[in-house]
């Protein structure tokens, strides 16, 4: 049974930081692209990054680009999203996902994913 699961949010000020954690257990980590996701209140998920099996390519939503970093240990079967620079707009519900069968990149996470965490909450104060 496939489990994903995040943690690492909470309430930070405007200009801040925080860094999300992810970790999939029953399958085979390195060989899925993951994803970070985030769902606002009264606004549609979007995705905020992806990363590809080995974490050589990634990818970014222009409005976190240059303040947020994706990365992943498959030794440990973790990723990541390091948040600095926070905005209030940046405050939602954020997720993991993995196992995109409908990728067509190194790292797309456009398509359909398999399976998602149950979201950990980032709020920024301004």
């Amino acid at each position: 049974q496939v489990q994903v699961v995040e943690s690492g949010g909470g309430l930070v000020q405007a200009g801040g930081s925080l860094r999300l954690s992810c970790t999939a257990s029953g399958l085979s980590f390195d060989d899925y692209i993951m994803g970070w996701f985030r769902q606002a209140p009264g606004k549609e998920r979007e995705e905020v990054s992806c990363i590809s099996m080995r974490g050589f390519t990634t990818s970014y939503i222009d409005s976190v680009k240059g303040r947020f970093t994706i990365s992943r240990d498959n030794a440990k079967n973790m990723m990541y999203l390091q948040m600095n620079s926070l905005k209030p707009e940046d405050t939602a519900m954020y997720y993991c996902a993995t196992d995109f069968p409908f990728a067509t990149a190194a790292a797309d996470c456009s398509g359909r994913a398999n399976y998602w965490g149950q979201g950990t909450q980032v709020t920024v104060s301004s």
